[in-house]
């Protein structure tokens, strides 16, 4: 016995099928692959944690300097505190970013402080209050730069950092 499928019914089955990849897509592996997690649901399931873990877990020399491609890091701003991340770059060093948060703003404070200086000197070029920031900027003097990030909700934020330029990271200061 011969069974035809009728070009209606294939069509609700292919509709079907791409519909179930688009949901699987943004649900499971935005959030697992790439810490893409539109809906939240990723976060609630634990997954944007794969994500993270595969950007941190190997680190190696050729990633703690800059290039031409982006780096991304993820830092984590714990509830009620605040946290510093650097870089150091030589004077007219150009740094590519772009930053995010998985939850609520941060105070920020995108800084430099001179090489050598002893006496607390430090130049902002951007404060704000966001839940991103994406831009460019050339070191004005030779020294580390960076983010201050300040979290005050009552719950960790973690921050997903791409960079990319002429860099060498210093990472998180205490």
């Amino acid at each position: 016995m011969q069974h035809t499928v009728s070009t209606k019914t294939l069509l609700k089955a292919s509709a079907s099928a791409t519909l179930v990849a688009i949901v699987a897509l943004i649900t499971f592996i935005l959030p697992a692959e790439y810490n893409i997690d539109p809906t939240g649901i990723g976060q609630e399931l634990g997954l944007t944690v794969l994500a993270a873990a595969s950007a941190t877990e190997t680190p190696n020399e050729s990633a703690q300097a800059g290039s031409d491609e982006y780096q991304v890091i993820e830092v984590i701003v714990p509830a009620g505190q605040g946290v510093e991340y650097k870089f150091n770059l030589q004077q007219y060093d150009k740094m590519t970013y772009e930053w995010l948060t998985d939850g609520p703003s941060l105070y920020f404070d995108l800084h430099g402080e001179p090489q050598g200086d002893t006496t607390g000197y430090f130049e902002s070029y951007a404060i704000a209050t966001l839940s991103g920031m994406k831009g460019s900027f050339t070191a004005p003097f030779a020294g580390s730069h960076g983010w201050y990030w300040k979290n005050k909700s009552d719950k960790p934020i973690a921050v997903q950092l791409m960079v990319k330029g002429q860099y060498e990271v210093i990472g998180l200061k205490q």
